[in-house]
């Protein structure tokens, strides 16, 4: 079974367009990373995992992909918590970027093949400045160093704003500077200030703008022209217009193929960020729910649509997860007598057709611009065969044919899981740590959950069911589900009722 062609959206264009690299086999890719001067936020979560979830996609699809992600390690907001803190601004940018690493590790976001760091490769930014400078877009005001929009005739190519639209700045980053020759300009060296950290350049001291950063450390790692750019899409104005018109100014040949743009986080459908303080870290999500729920929650909406946070969303997404590990460690439980004998045999002829249209429709979902919604709803269909085998599992003496399917159905699951980024290390270990979560917002430990349902057990014996339904349901409206199984009761994670 062939895969369809990758159809990508490209903001450049407004459409979407065929995947084709520029080498053959080979895919260089490019995503802005973080400015590290707090804890990341689920706004951080949502666009490295969209873009984990491509770069796995096109390993998947057999390409050599060169990842790049950087970290805009030196920056006035750096400074400006540094100054608050009274630590050194590289110390401080160090330390968030450390936390940011463990933080998309719990995603289960593959490492980049490259993270530059921007006070790496200053000989870089300055020798691209120097070139810009050179072929007359840039201009010096007292050791500051500009980009000259007004000699640029494509600026606003990317984004399609009127010039007339652009604010001085952008991001936050820059005042407005009366000295420009006009208040779009955007800064491409900084003359140094007291109490920052600066280099030597040509220009005096000082230290680099914001969009240059990224210009040069692409043209570092991938040269210049390279397949794939990505960022939020807060980006495309002013940060990758700016990049955009910087990196042809220093190169005419410099060309990205495909523009790549995830949508926000929005809390009460107002854009989740630290600068409006309206945001969740990832760590203040993954205390309380576990990192796979946080990765299926964020894959349930097209990485181009913006996503409304909720409570109520993640415990669905919670929910989702151990249905699924639940099912996974049945499977493994009852395949486990099994696993030595290599066993032979076709798997049923309507299980393989199942499993063929899961493969199908897995790859076209993916295929047109990574709809992993569609795939997440589909993955159901399998996951639901496996529980209604299992239960015919149970007493079988003909059981060949059903440690086929079981078998053909856990290794599909397992195949898909890996490639969306969902497959923990192990079934066991991903069920307790979402019971440990679930217990946690509960306010309750497993030992007074046990003796709950010893409370209900002999409430049950004395038919004093109005307690024992009482027990049940105050346990349900924290989230906590018991079953009465052959073996006795048993409780997992559920979602609380609204």
């Amino acid at each position: 079974m062939g895969n369809p062609q990758l159809v990508l959206f490209n903001s450049m264009s407004k459409q979407k367009e065929v995947f084709k690299t520029r080498v053959e086999g080979q895919v260089s890719m490019y995503v802005c990373g973080i400015t590290p001067y707090d804890f990341s936020h689920i706004g951080h979560a949502r666009a490295y995992v969209a873009f984990d979830v491509l770069y796995r996609y096109l390993k998947h699809l057999g390409y050599e992909v060169k990842y790049v992600r950087n970290f805009t390690d030196i920056d006035d907001k750096i400074i400006k918590r540094a100054n608050e803190s009274g630590e050194d601004p590289l110390s401080l940018s160090h330390r968030f970027s450390e936390a940011f690493l463990q933080d998309v590790a719990e995603l289960q976001c593959l490492p980049p093949t490259h993270e530059p760091r921007v006070s790496d490769h200053i000989e870089q930014i300055k020798d691209m400045i120097t070139k810009i400078m050179k072929n007359g877009y840039g201009y010096t005001i007292e050791g500051d160093v500009y980009f000259s929009i007004d000699n640029f005739p494509d600026y606003c190519q990317l984004s399609g704003r009127k010039l007339d639209d652009n604010r001085a700045g952008g991001g936050g980053r820059v005042s407005v500077d009366l000295r420009k020759q006009n208040p779009a300009d955007f800064a491409l060296w900084k003359a140094a200030k007291p109490g920052e950290p600066s280099w030597d350049s040509p220009w005096g001291p000082g230290r680099p703008g914001w969009h240059i950063e990224c210009s040069a450390m692409s043209a570092q790692y991938l040269g210049d022209a390279f397949d794939i750019h990505g960022g939020g899409k807060d980006l495309i104005f002013p940060h990758h217009e700016n990049e955009l018109a910087q990196s042809r100014a220093a190169c005419p040949e410099h060309k990205v193929s495909y523009w790549m743009h995830n949508g926000f986080v929005n809390k009460d459908n107002q854009k989740m960020s630290k600068s409006d303080d309206n945001f969740f870290t990832i760590r203040d999500i993954i205390a309380r729910y576990h990192p796979l729920a946080l990765r299926f929650f964020l894959m349930r909406t097209h990485y181009r649509s913006d996503v409304n946070y909720s409570d109520r969303q993640l415990e669905t997404a919670s929910d989702r997860v151990f249905y699924i590990y639940q099912t996974l460690y049945e499977c493994q439980q009852a395949l486990s007598p099994f696993r030595q004998e290599n066993i032979q045999g076709q798997v049923p002829v309507d299980v393989k057709e199942l499993i063929d249209k899961f493969h199908s429709d897995f790859s076209a979902s993916m295929s047109d611009d990574l709809h992993t919604a569609a795939v997440l709803d589909d993955l159901m269909e399998p996951l639901k065969a496996i529980n209604s085998t299992l239960k015919k599992f149970k007493g079988k003496k003909q059981q060949r044919p059903l440690i086929l399917t079981l078998l053909a159905l856990e290794k599909k699951v397992n195949d898909v899981l890996g490639i969306l980024g969902l497959l923990g290390r192990s079934c066991a270990e991903v069920l307790q740590r979402l019971k440990d979560k679930a217990l946690w917002r509960a306010g309750l430990t497993e030992e007074q959950v046990l003796q709950l349902i010893e409370d209900r057990n002999l409430a049950r014996k004395n038919k004093e069911y109005e307690t024992s339904d009482k027990i049940r349901k105050e346990l349900y409206d924290k989230g906590i589900a018991l079953m009465d199984e052959p073996k006795g009761t048993v409780w997992r994670p559920c979602e609380p009722p609204e």
